[in-house]
């Protein structure tokens, strides 16, 4: 096919880990159907991979043609016909995945689709344990035969043929990456997972943030440099299942610069403390970056902790309290991002949003 790349085991698409074994363990189902993890030394099981420079040119073609096919249902919105070509187990419930798709489709209007990887992953030979599950599948992907490998590890997998690809939403202004696992059902390819992602935020893409951030860091910006290791990330990895060197080396420089203040990560368990100016405490208890209001720069999105939402006058205020005393607290927030948003979160209800520029927030 024309538009398949052959670049899978360039240095472009993937670098990985030499030996050392790094592992997470994901889900095999709905919208998490598969963790890739890449680069980990295993030994030899009854599980193969054959990455796309390896594969033979009708297994290569074949798989391309699906992943487009899929792809091309998504750019035309056709939720129905993805869903006519998706495994019995997600095609019952198809809720999440269309609103997926819709989105996406929204997003991508007028792209060139083009296959940018595909791996074949063959489980076959998969036997179930004594209790009858399946184990966690793992499927050790040598790249252009050399030593370095790409490990995909899929719990609780069943024994077929599986692949996964990705597909790069191209010549629009804000470029898309759709990735999809497959699963081959009587000879067919069908869609057991879809994994829609941006490739650029706020007109920048993952390398961009990348570069900015080692320049905060330089400048002793550590809360945008930290923030911005964020962003670079999620437009760098095609999936959140996805580990390479370079993700490592991003993650390990963001840990490198995290203000002291997150020494330990921000979570329910370890919420970062502001105070306001009126002695208030305000529990933060995650801190991320977002895109949706398509601005000139990215937003600081804040998870804020409360007991009660309340009335929405109320809440709306408590909010812009908070992104008051956050950006009081640490004014190089200003310089790095349009604005603010902050969720607060309270137990068994619905959160509570609000959003304001840098200007508003005084």
């Amino acid at each position: 096919m024309e538009e398949l790349r052959t670049r899978l085991e360039s240095s472009q698409e993937v670098s990985v880990r030499k030996f050392g074994c790094h592992r997470k363990i994901g889900e095999w189902g709905g919208m998490v159907a598969l963790t890739v993890m890449l680069a980990c030394s295993v030994a030899a099981r009854g599980e193969k991979c054959t990455t796309q420079s390896a594969m033979t040119e009708s297994d290569r073609n074949a798989l391309a043609e699906a992943a487009r096919g899929m792809a091309e249902k998504v750019l035309v919105n056709d939720a129905a016909g993805l869903q006519a070509i998706t495994i019995d187990q997600y095609a019952k419930d198809f809720s999440a995945i269309q609103g997926a798709v819709g989105n996406a489709a929204a997003k991508i209007k007028g792209a060139t689709l083009v296959v940018e990887q595909v791996y074949l992953l063959d489980a076959s030979d998969l036997k179930p344990g004594a209790d009858g599950k399946f184990a966690t599948a793992q499927f050790p992907c040598t790249l252009n035969r050399s030593i370095a490998e790409a490990d995909f590890s899929i719990p609780s997998l069943p024994a077929g043929k599986y692949a996964f690809a990705i597909v790069e939403a191209q010549g629009i202004p804000a470029p898309w990456r759709l990735s999809f696992l497959m699963q081959q059902v009587q000879g067919q390819w069908k869609m057991g997972g879809f994994y829609p992602k941006p490739m650029t935020a706020a007109g920048h893409d993952g390398l961009w943030y990348w570069t900015q951030a080692r320049t905060m860091a330089k400048n002793k910006e550590q809360w945008n440099a930290w923030l911005y290791y964020q962003q670079a990330e999620a437009l760098l990895n095609p999936s959140e299942m996805i580990q390479s060197t370079h993700l490592d080396k991003l993650r390990s420089e963001q840990t490198e610069v995290a203000p002291p203040a997150l020494s330990e990560g921000v979570s329910a368990d370890s919420p970062l403390v502001v105070k306001g100016a009126d002695g208030a405490e305000y529990h933060f208890t995650g801190l991320g970056v977002d895109d949706s209001l398509a601005k000139d720069k990215i937003d600081v999105t804040a998870r804020l902790k409360v007991d009660q939402i309340g009335d929405p006058v109320a809440a709306r205020k408590r909010n812009t309290d908070a992104m008051n005393a956050l950006v009081a607290a640490y004014p190089e927030l200003r310089k790095g991002f349009h604005g603010v948003w902050v969720f607060a979160e309270a137990p068994g209800q619905s959160p509570y949003a609000t959003e304001l520029a840098m200007s508003e927030i005084h």
